[in-house]
């Protein structure tokens, strides 16, 4: 019987359905992303932030140079007397030639010799300062830290400590990425299968073509 004449069958409307579109900053922003991540500064790293603080550290001990210092006439000599300046802060026992633990890299009791500043540190120390002079608009020419003078001051920190803590200093090797090559063979087998159809070869051109067969050629 049709539905449109029977009267005990009741009609339903149907439910209308409604679907509701993802906004646009839910589709931007990324899965567990903040709206404040993306507009954060990064941190500094570590280097930076330690090339900051000895920049820093310079400007001010030019400032209470006496006479005061401009960084635009610092030279390498004072940059030699800023390190001088900083062994007071050191905490590397250097012991000196009539120390009776001199040479000893593991001295078995106390001495009186001072305290300085390592020369690891100190070659660090100017790296960072060398870079952040040309940072701050220095022209590299005229970088007081990279001055004949404060190589020669370092090198002979390095041999003088390593005579005295008996610790060599060696230079590291870096050592360099290992290269492997593969020749690449091509074997000319087919090819002489193909010239012996070919050509109709007879048993000796047969035989020529596969003596050609063995032979690999190196590119």
């Amino acid at each position: 019987m049709d539905s449109a004449t029977n009267p005990n069958i009741i009609k339903k409307d149907p439910v209308p359905v409604t679907v509701s579109a993802p906004s646009s900053t839910g589709i931007q922003q990324g899965v567990g992303e903040s709206p404040s991540s993306s507009t954060s500064p990064a941190a500094p790293s570590r280097y930076e932030s330690q090339k900051r603080r000895d920049w820093n550290t310079f400007l001010q001990y030019l400032k209470n140079h006496k006479p005061p210092l401009t960084l635009a006439r610092c030279s390498g000599a004072h940059v030699i007397e800023f390190l001088k300046y900083l062994d007071q802060f050191g905490k590397t026992k250097v012991h000196m030639t009539g120390c009776p633990y001199f040479g000893h890299p593991n001295p078995p009791g106390p001495c009186s010799c001072p305290l300085k500043q390592a020369w690891g540190s100190l070659d660090a120390l100017i790296g960072r300062l060398r870079a952040a002079y040309e940072e701050s608009g220095g022209r590299p020419e005229s970088n007081p830290f990279a001055a004949r003078a404060v190589r020669i001051y370092l090198r002979e920190v390095r041999e003088g400590q390593a005579r005295a803590r008996g610790i060599p200093y060696e230079k590291k090797k870096r050592k360099r990425p290992s290269v492997t090559t593969s020749a690449v063979g091509v074997n000319v087998s087919a090819v002489a299968a193909t010239q012996a159809v070919d050509y109709g070869g007879g048993s000796g051109g047969t035989a020529g073509n596969l003596g050609t067969a063995t032979t690999t050629t190196s590119l």
